[in-house]
């Protein structure tokens, strides 16, 4: 029987990678070869004061350097982003460079979007009234990624946004901004950089770039390509991520940990073909209810998620076997060999077990959880045979519990 996996479409057309210590000592080469003058750095408010990131990159973009905005932060509200366009269109500047986590890269991203219109400051407004933002016809101002952490949101064409000018709104509603014109121009993964990166973060991250990987494997809109990407990137991330607790890390070993992610993530933002699936669903189900970093919640979930996913479907379990380095006799064990491995991989990051661990949740708010995780997008991404239901998934919540 032909598997109708190989029977696929497939357009990505990430920026161009550099993945090598000390590589933003190249941005101004880069700017160079795209025709870039004036550079605007989008960074929240920490990495902008901490001279072990910001020093190389002032040095790497050299007279290019605009300015710095550096008033991004996690809740990565409209408003924000909207005072990032004033302050690029202040500085004549024709790049964006945001450096740090996915909130930085995110509202750089919404930025960009909001320079396809006429009027960037009454499209914004008009976005926050109607919770809706989309692009115009213009072109994006491009967008170069610095990352300094591990989720795998890099190489992404969609990023989140909080429809609020800033923190004095009253629980304003979330959502995103999606179109192949979003893909970042440039992405540069430095080694240097992650190094400066606290360990909680660093590790709690590298678990939602992780599951990524394991998703694009199960997603029904997986390709033959996209397998051999995210294959790849689990069997590295395994290799490599026992370093991130280590002081300091080993290099090659956090060689392979950015080659992993920017493996794992490679073709999963495809659009109309979206990889991330029901981990991803499931740790959305809590933004509302917590501040935990969605790696925790991640790291406390996947594997109870995969053990309802095996329990219904096939989930595409000997392919995730051989992507982890696991075996089993039988297609049960197989499914307990993948979910001990995640678990395996989640311990070794030090995170937490148990939802209970989180500060602010309670057990009483699973219900309002469930409820999301049911609602949300990703579920169009799940295996055929698999339509969880509200009382399904708060079994897998109270077993996480």
């Amino acid at each position: 029987m032909t598997d109708d996996r190989r029977r696929f479409e497939f357009a990505y057309r990430p920026g161009e990678i550099a993945c090598y210590p000390g590589c933003v000592t190249d941005l101004e080469a880069a700017c160079e070869r795209h025709g870039w003058e004036r550079a605007l750095v989008v960074c929240g408010t920490t990495v902008g004061a901490t001279p072990a990131v910001m020093d190389p990159v002032r040095e790497g973009l050299g007279d290019r350097l605009a300015g710095v905005f550096d008033e991004t932060t996690p809740e990565k509200y409209l408003g924000t982003a909207i005072e990032g366009v004033r302050r690029a269109r202040a500085v004549d500047a024709d790049v964006l460079v945001a450096v740090g986590g996915g909130s930085s890269l995110d509202v750089a991203t919404v930025m960009a979007t909001l320079t396809t219109h006429d009027d960037p400051d009454e499209a914004g407004h008009r976005a926050i009234d109607e919770a809706s933002l989309a692009l115009a016809a213009g072109d994006p101002l491009p967008v170069v990624a610095v990352p300094t952490t591990l989720a795998g949101a890099d190489l992404s064409t969609v990023a989140g946004v909080t429809f609020a000018h800033g923190p004095d709104a009253d629980d304003p509603p979330s959502g995103g901004v999606g179109d192949a014109r979003l893909m970042p121009a440039a992405i540069g993964y430095d080694a240097d950089l992650f190094r400066t990166t606290p360990t909680a973060v660093l590790t709690a991250s590298a678990m939602n770039g992780f599951d990524k990987g394991v998703e694009a494997l199960y997603t029904r809109n997986s390709t033959p390509i996209t397998d051999g990407t995210a294959a790849r990137g689990l069997r590295l991330l395994r290799s490599g991520l026992p370093t991130l607790r280590e002081d300091p890390m080993e290099s090659d070993r956090l060689d392979d940990v950015l080659a992993g992610i920017v493996c794992v993530q490679y073709g999963v933002s495809e659009p109309g073909a979206y990889k991330l699936s029901l981990v991803h669903a499931f740790g959305h189900g809590f933004s509302r209810n917590t501040e935990a970093h969605q790696g925790v919640v991640h790291g406390i979930v996947a594997p109870h998620v995969l053990r309802y996913l095996f329990e219904e479907v096939d989930g595409r379990r000997d392919l995730l076997a051989e992507a982890l380095g696991v075996t089993a006799a039988d297609a049960d064990a197989t499914a307990s060999a993948v979910v001990d491995a995640v678990a395996d991989v989640r311990d070794g990051l030090g995170l937490p077990t148990r939802l209970r661990a989180i500060d602010g949740l309670a057990r009483s708010d699973l219900d309002d959880v469930a409820e999301r995780i049911v609602d949300d997008p990703l579920l169009t991404t799940v295996p055929a045979g698999l339509d969880p239901s509200v009382a399904d998934v708060r079994d897998v919540l109270d077993a996480a519990w």
